[in-house]
């Protein structure tokens, strides 16, 4: 599997705390093992999609911090992070 973040992940993830920040690699290192582990609580997003018609997936950093991604093929694209809200704003 590829990892790929998008313009706007790289941005999102500029502006966190250092706090937030410090939580990533042990995050990511879990999804990469596993991406539906339960410790992320990954899940589809209801009714969101990327203008090619892909589902956009949600993870959990913790109970106030998400990343959203979605899969093209064998890569993950990691979409955004940060704030529970950035679900909303991820809604294409």
């Amino acid at each position: 599997m590829k990892y790929r973040r998008t313009p706007q992940f790289l941005e999102d993830l500029a502006s966190l705390p250092n706090d937030v920040k410090a939580k990533i690699p042990r995050a990511f290192d879990i999804f990469k093992d596993n991406p539906h582990h339960p410790s992320l609580q990954t899940k589809k997003i209801q009714g969101a999609k990327t203008r090619n018609g892909k589902d956009i997936w949600e993870g959990r950093l913790d109970l106030n911090h998400r990343f959203t991604f979605h899969y093209d093929g064998d890569t993950i694209w990691f979409r955004r992070i940060g704030k529970h809200d950035i679900i909303e704003r991820d809604r294409e």
